[in-house]
């Protein structure tokens, strides 16, 4: 009783440490004109053994024992099952009924030509960085990291520089959305081919269940789950009760149980679930209403922490490894940008409003880490590589808003 009391203390000092450090990033981050994301990142970057570990050796380890490790992987991956259900949820399909040749090109370059930059890269550096770990699967984890757009901490940029009604930033918004959407669809097929040590069978297999879940999900779950809100609906009103809040959680715990079952981690099943909901505007407003701030509060910070815990910049020890870094980090910026900007341009967008969408294309952030954190969860990422992609996400994220407000025309196009 008294070891369960003593990690109940050092749970709850980590829990304090974490809350108020995600806090105080976030409001720095606002003061200088960042996302509060990058502040909460950074935060866990501060107390990890980049920054804390090499300050005051020893303090990481008296604050974070390895002994409540496990606590905070499961909460962190509790929290991520529970966000991915949100940006599901969150996710606009609108922008995809009506995308034209420009956004489909856009989108088109801005994963194709990452992921082809991405898989050069990273198959060169393999035997350099990670030559303990399965080549074939290093390389398409990478190729996706570099891949992706944080479509997420994208609205909220486009937001605050009132760009989201507009043609640009609908331009930008539109071709996230299906780099995210491709981007998921990659990820869960490597997720599945590591699991499946490659063996294409068994890969087979594990598509061939997420193909019936994701089918399952629209044609069963979705009518059931609508006829059942229905009938909340007309005894309650808007609002969402405990019962009904009950009830979600259960459904999209069971999502997360299915597709872990399947192999493919346990993020995909709620973002689908949230996805094939996402047109029930009511239950939206009403689920996000009950969850999104304490997830946004309490889980975020965890997540972040819990990166920031795994990254050491001191495993970049090397002049090697931060070439390594930079050439990491330059080609996620190069296959990013070039592709999207050049297509933006030539559809017919002022060179300005191009670099702006490539600009906005090239936000990394929180989706960038979840991609890094599955690829160190299946052991395909080394500790080094780890702190690479850390750094990529969030340089690519910190040059967002400040490249923003260089690139904006004083009149942006006209809304849409």
């Amino acid at each position: 009783m008294e070891n369960f009391e003593d990690l109940l203390f050092h749970v709850l000092i980590q829990l304090v440490v974490i809350i108020t450090a995600a806090q105080l990033g976030g409001r720095l981050a606002r003061k200088v004109g960042q996302p509060q994301v990058v502040g909460e990142i950074v935060a866990g970057l501060m107390l990890g053994p980049s920054v804390l570990g090499h300050l005051a050796p020893g303090t990481v380890e008296s604050i974070f024992p390895e002994d409540a490790a496990v606590i905070f992987r499961v909460l962190s991956e509790l929290g991520l099952v529970l966000l991915m259900f949100l940006i599901g949820l969150e996710f606009d399909f609108s922008h995809l009924k009506h995308v034209g040749r420009t956004a489909l090109g856009v989108a088109a370059a801005g994963i194709s030509l990452p992921f082809a930059l991405g898989t050069a890269v990273a198959w060169w550096m393999h035997p350099q960085v990670a030559a303990d770990v399965n080549r074939l699967g290093f390389t398409l984890i990478v190729a996706v990291a570099l891949s992706i757009t944080a479509i997420p901490v994208l609205g909220r940029i486009m937001m605050e520089f009132n760009l989201q009604r507009t043609r640009m930033g609908t331009l930008a918004i539109t071709a996230a959305a299906f780099d995210d959407a491709l981007g998921w669809i990659l990820l869960a097929g490597v997720s599945a081919a590591i699991h499946g040590d490659f063996q294409w069978s068994a890969v087979a297999g594990m598509l061939g269940w997420t193909i019936a879940f994701v089918a399952a999900c629209q044609l069963v779950a979705r009518p059931l789950i609508n006829r059942w809100l229905d009938r909340i609906r007309g005894r309650s009103g808007e609002d969402l009760s405990l019962p009904a809040l009950a009830a979600v959680l259960v459904v999209i715990l069971l999502a997360a149980a299915v597709t872990n079952a399947i192999g493919i981690f346990s993020i995909f099943g709620p973002f689908v679930l949230g996805a094939v909901l996402s047109d029930r505007h009511g239950l939206r407003d009403a689920i996000l209403g009950r969850l999104r701030d304490f997830v946004h509060v309490f889980f975020l910070p965890i997540f972040f922490t819990y990166t920031g815990l795994r990254t050491d910049v001191g495993r970049l020890a090397t002049l090697n490894d931060w070439l390594i870094c930079g050439l990491v980090l330059a080609v996620a910026i190069l296959g990013k940008t070039a592709g999207t900007g050049l297509l933006a341009r030539a559809g017919g967008f002022s060179w300005r409003e191009s670099g702006c969408v490539a600009v906005m294309m090239n936000t990394r952030a929180l989706m960038g880490l979840i991609a890094i954190n599955v690829g160190r969860e299946l052991g395909v990422i080394t500790a080094a590589v780890f702190t690479m992609l850390v750094i990529m996400a969030l340089v690519t994220t910190l040059m967002t808003t400040p490249l923003l407000r260089r690139l904006l025309p004083e009149q942006p196009s006209s809304s849409v």
